[in-house]
C-alpha cells in the first residue's frame, strides 16, 4: 500500500523548462556570456547554483556575484511564471483526487526554495501539499537522492510506501536511488529518456487511484 505521492515541479506540476531557458538567456546575455545550444542542453537539469557556476567558468563576468546573478534568474523565472499560463492541464484536479483518497502529497524539485511558492500559488495547490523540499539545501542535487529523502521524511513515510513522478532520466534516477517506485510523466511526448521509470504515463488523466494505492 502507498501512502504518498511526491512530484517534481518543473515539468511536472508546471511547464517551466522554457521559461528558465528565457530567463537565463536574457540573464547571462546580458553580462556578455555567448551561450551555445550544446551547452545549454548541458545544464537543463542541474540547480540554478550549478547552472550560474557553469557559465561563469566557461566566460567568467565582473561587476556581479555568483548570488547577484542567481537571483536574477530567478527573480526574471518568477515574473514569467506569474505572467504566463504554465500550469500543466489536470494537475489540480489529480492533486485533490490523491488527497481525497487518503494519500500525503510532496513536493521534491531542483529549483531553488524561493520559487515554490509561487508556484503552488500560481496554481492554486499550496495548501495541498503536506511537504516540500528543495535541493537549494542539500549537499547534492538531483540525480542524487537527497531531496527525496528529505520530503519522505517530511511526510513521515517509508521511501517504500512512497510514489516520484518525474520528468527526466536525473529526477528519474534521484527517486530510484532513495528506493521509489517512480512514474514518469512524457507530458505528450515533450520528455525523452525515461525507460528507467517503472511506469509511463503522457497525461494525468489516465491515471486512477487503485494504480497509486496498490501499486
Amino acid at each position: 500500500m502507498k501512502k504518498a505521492v511526491i512530484f517534481d515541479m518543473d515539468g511536472v506540476i508546471v511547464n517551466s523548462e522554457d521559461l528558465w531557458q528565457r530567463a537565463e538567456k536574457e540573464v547571462f546575455s546580458s553580462l556578455g556570456v555567448k551561450m551555445d545550444e550544446e551547452s545549454c542542453n548541458l545544464t537543463m537539469r542541474m540547480t540554478t547554483t550549478e547552472v550560474t557556476e557553469f557559465w561563469f567558468s566557461k566566460h567568467p563576468w565582473q561587476g556581479k556575484t555568483f548570488e547577484d546573478v542567481e537571483q536574477m534568474v530567478i527573480s526574471r523565472v518568477i515574473e514569467l511564471i506569474e505572467n504566463e499560463q504554465c500550469g500543466i492541464v489536470g494537475i489540480k484536479e489529480f492533486i485533490e483526487e490523491l488527497k481525497s483518497s487518503g494519500l500525503k502529497v510532496g513536493l521534491a524539485t531542483n529549483s531553488p526554495y524561493k520559487i515554490i511558492p509561487r508556484v503552488l500559488s500560481r496554481l492554486g495547490i499550496m495548501s495541498m501539499f503536506d511537504a516540500i523540499a528543495s535541493s537549494e539545501f542539500e549537499k547534492k542535487g538531483k540525480p542524487e537522492p537527497d531531496v527525496y529523502l528529505t520530503v519522505s521524511r517530511k511526510l513521515d513515510e517509508n521511501v517504500t510506501e512512497c510514489i516520484a513522478i518525474e520528468d527526466s532520466n536525473s529526477g528519474i534516477l534521484s527517486a530510484k536511488k532513495a528506493g521509489m517506485t517512480v512514474f514518469a510523466f512524457t507530458n505528450s511526448g515533450k520528455n525523452k529518456n525515461l525507460k528507467n521509470a517503472d511506469y509511463v504515463f503522457h497525461e494525468y488523466s489516465e491515471l486512477n487511484m487503485e494504480m497509486f494505492i496498490m501499486n
